[in-house]
């Protein structure tokens, strides 16, 4: 193999692979682009190898097992966050079967190192009620705080994922009967998400006000920071936290020890689920590409099935008397980090 081979190899995959042929997203891009990187920081540190000597004979299944222990044991990351960094190998691996076909053996090798079997977390959702509790702690009398009601209703209403969220332009809210949101998910994915009630009205105020209704807007981020630009993923987070601590305050009965925005889309799958909407309907809202991942709702949703076999008990016991009750070579560092940034 070549002294280069590696950085040519990996340039294809972000740029021809990954972008034009599989048409990912720039989470994905991104989080692929950061495994790279904090394997150039093991190679380096650990190994030294320098970045622009790494060739293709360095990535083998030893290399590849010793970065993920690595990570764990020096940089304290969790098996999920271990998981992920392999995906990003894997999907590398894949990609140089049919690129390096020399060396079949080797990228098969890496892939079989298998994952690691994580605990699944219980699903993180609010009440109906602890929705409104929230919603009611954002003041509307300023222009920060009728933007932040906005968005955050509009992230419950259509449960869009909080990426989905903050890449909206205002050309993707059509607020003319029928009213919907245009969400772009995984894969570039399109589904359209009805809108109804109140957030209708809000979206339309919320638009109006910032000037996002006129045509030389429909470009532009629908929710922005103080500066004109768009919002991230973070700062969306951090907004959320803040008004989310102000209502555990006020009724700590109603939530968890903590949210995120992906509790948001919880609440509304478990919501949609707890008012008899079939999961199939719920799985096109949430974009998701399996049934079997709407599923966890299903198994989540204790007071959906203690209703269902309430209304399937049949009394079979005789009566008893008492009764009891119960992701250039020198700069290919700073390259993979740019990568899935706009």
């Amino acid at each position: 193999m070549k002294t280069n081979d590696f950085s040519k190899y990996l340039s294809g995959f972000f740029t021809e692979y990954l972008s034009s042929e599989r048409g990912v997203s720039h989470n994905t891009i991104r989080s692929y682009s950061e495994t790279f990187a904090a394997f150039l920081d093991y190679m380096g540190s650990m190994q030294h190898v320098a970045a622009e000597r790494l060739t293709l004979n360095h990535l083998t299944r030893k290399s590849v097992v010793s970065f993920l222990d690595w990570l764990q044991e020096q940089k304290g990351s969790k098996d999920s966050t271990r998981n992920q960094r392999l995906a990003a190998i894997h999907a590398f691996a894949k990609y140089m079967q049919y690129e390096d076909v020399a060396h079949l053996e080797q990228w098969q090798s890496i892939l079989s190192i298998k994952i690691k079997k994580t605990v699944k977390r219980s699903v993180n959702f609010l009440s109906t009620e602890g929705i409104k509790a929230l919603l009611e702690q954002i003041p509307q009398e300023t222009r920060t705080g009728r933007r932040d009601l906005a968005m955050i209703a509009l992230l419950y209403g259509s449960g869009a994922r909080v990426q989905e969220l903050v890449d909206l332009t205002p050309e993707d809210l059509h607020l003319d009967n029928p009213c919907y949101v245009t969400l772009f998910g995984k894969g570039q994915k399109k589904r359209l998400i009805p809108l109804q009630g109140q957030l209708i009205g809000l979206l339309k105020s919320y638009m109006v006000e910032n000037r996002l209704d006129v045509l030389s807007a429909n470009h532009q981020p629908l929710f922005q920071n103080n500066r004109g630009g768009k919002l991230t993923t973070a700062g969306v987070a951090y907004i959320l936290s803040q008004y989310f601590a102000m209502a555990k305050t006020a009724h700590p009965e109603l939530f968890p020890e903590r949210i995120s925005p992906h509790s948001l889309r919880h609440s509304k799958a478990m919501h949609l689920l707890q008012a008899g909407v079939n999961l199939v309907y719920i799985r096109d809202i949430l974009g998701h590409v399996s049934i079997q991942t709407t599923e966890i709702y299903a198994r989540a949703d204790s007071k959906q099935k203690r209703l269902a076999l309430e209304s399937a008990y049949t009394d079979v016991l005789p009566e008893v008397e008492n009764k009891t009750s119960w992701e250039k070579d020198s700069d290919l560092r700073m390259w993979l980090k740019s990568l899935g940034k706009q």
